[in-house]
């Protein structure tokens, strides 16, 4: 890429603007984008020249981009569901590991003694959150900051769990997918039909 200042409030507004349009990009599952074909018809729209390729072809091109990115996006889920039976099939059999009937999994990490929240109040936790490989895809640990909600306004694992653990305790909960964000995921991070994996440690009820 070549050399550009980003001295003038214009240059630095013009590259906010095109940092925008790429993360935007990034994260739209379309593979093969090439960066000078987007500069090109960029700077065709802005200077108000005609496109260098007929409307119809270019709709024809996004059309099977799209359709491309919705069978990786489909075939990938497909991956991730079967990932997460074959992890919680074989983590239910771990002694140390309880199966609830709705499918949640929970290790206790650290028994506390304190009050078990009911499903009308907010609680205060630390938690951890990474995918069946390890992935980490959130924590509050990390940041240094603990969490706030209210216990049902959480994904439906952790609102079973919530009610389940006395203050002070520190659980690993196994979730199904069903019981975290199912089909729609959760942005780049999590894929649909991903079973997750939480730390949780319930700090205080508020």
């Amino acid at each position: 890429m070549s050399e550009v200042k980003f001295e003038t409030v214009e240059q630095k507004a013009s590259y906010g603007i095109g940092l925008q349009m790429g993360q935007q990009l990034a994260g739209s599952g379309l593979e093969g984008l090439n960066v000078d074909a987007i500069a090109a018809g960029i700077a065709t729209a802005l200077v108000g020249e005609m496109p260098a390729i007929e409307i119809d072809d270019i709709n024809q091109a996004l059309q099977e981009m799209h359709t491309r990115a919705e069978a990786a996006r489909q075939e990938a889920a497909k991956a991730a569901a079967a990932d997460g039976e074959a992890f919680l099939k074989d983590n239910a059999l771990r002694s140390e590991v309880t199966v609830l009937e709705s499918g949640l999994q929970y290790e206790v990490l650290t028994e506390g003694n304190g009050e078990i929240p009911t499903a009308d109040k907010q609680v205060r936790v630390h938690y951890h959150g990474e995918l069946t490989d390890g992935t980490v895809f959130d924590s509050s640990v990390s940041r240094g900051q603990p969490a706030e909600f209210p216990v049902t306004g959480v994904i439906k694992g952790w609102v079973e769990a919530l009610q389940l653990m006395p203050v002070g305790s520190k659980w690993k909960l196994y979730i199904p997918q069903d019981l975290a964000y199912g089909e729609r995921g959760a942005g780049a991070a999590i894929p649909p039909f991903a079973a997750l994996v939480f730390e949780v440690e319930l700090l205080d009820i508020l």
